[in-house]
């Protein structure tokens, strides 16, 4: 891989319901599990990062009938890696790949509908977490994956209550999807940053920087490099399967509805 590769454009971050999209090719390479890999200047490919898996799909050449299948997608030092097969070559493969060759990408639409349908849940139970009186508990990681879902807080919930605030989030969350309102997700100032998130950001957030803030209806935002849904009612509904307390730590299981 050539060392000075720039930065991957992510243009997932300005429009997340975008599926198909065109890009040049930087780079290719053969990874270490024999699977290939591909660098393009530019993406709406979500790589995995965040509690959230990867886009899947395909890539393909705009001259030529060759047909990379996107398996999965990761992000090292801002460059997207688009690992996967080649399904087709439409002839000297290498040709094929030559840099700066435009080609168009193809994002696999039901898993990107549901990696952000349970993304955005998992901001929707931090905000209804402080609604019904669990507000206490710090915002920790979450597991955004369709196995097994949920947002872990630093904190903990008695034991007696657990059952009892599992039932009033649920009607919490559920309450809010129905009502519905709109997604707000953009690169901001940090101080305007600051006011959608209540007043302030996270530590990792470095002073002076553009985060992107997600903001689901007249709930605070929160910084996300994630994929969301562009209403609250598209989450459909959620079910808090258990919320489980251990060693100072609190973690709310989650699915969504179909």
């Amino acid at each position: 891989m050539d060392k000075e590769v720039k930065p991957t454009k992510l243009d997932y971050y300005e429009d997340t319901s975008k599926l198909q999209s065109k890009s040049i090719l930087i780079s290719d390479f053969k990874g270490d599990d024999g699977r290939r890999a591909l660098i393009l200047e530019s993406t709406i490919f979500h790589p995995q990062g965040g509690g959230q898996p990867s886009d899947t799909g395909f890539i393909t050449a705009v001259d030529s009938d060759f047909k990379f299948i996107v398996q999965d997608v990761r992000s090292k030092d801002g460059i997207v890696f688009h690992y996967g097969v080649v399904e087709s070559s439409g002839g000297d493969l290498e040709m094929v790949l030559e840099k700066g060759k435009e080609v168009a990408l193809f994002v696999d639409e039901s898993r990107r509908i549901l990696n952000s349908r349970l993304h955005s849940a998992g901001h929707l139970l931090d905000a209804c977490m402080q609604i019904i009186g669990l507000g206490h508990l710090e915002p920790g990681k979450g597991y955004h994956f369709p196995d097994g879902p949920y947002v872990e807080y630093k904190g903990s919930v008695p034991q007696n209550e657990v059952q009892t605030k599992a039932k009033e989030l649920e009607l919490e969350v559920n309450a809010l999807i129905s009502r519905g309102g709109k997604v707000f997700v953009a690169v901001l100032p940090y101080e305007e940053a600051s006011k959608l998130c209540g007043g302030c950001l996270p530590d990792y957030i470095p002073k002076g920087s553009t985060p992107r803030i997600v903001k689901l209806g007249d709930n605070p935002g929160c910084p996300c490099g994630g994929t969301h849904v562009s209403d609250i009612s598209e989450i459909v509904s959620m079910k808090v399967s258990q919320i489980r307390t251990k060693k100072g730590m609190t973690k709310v299981f989650y699915t969504v509805g179909t």
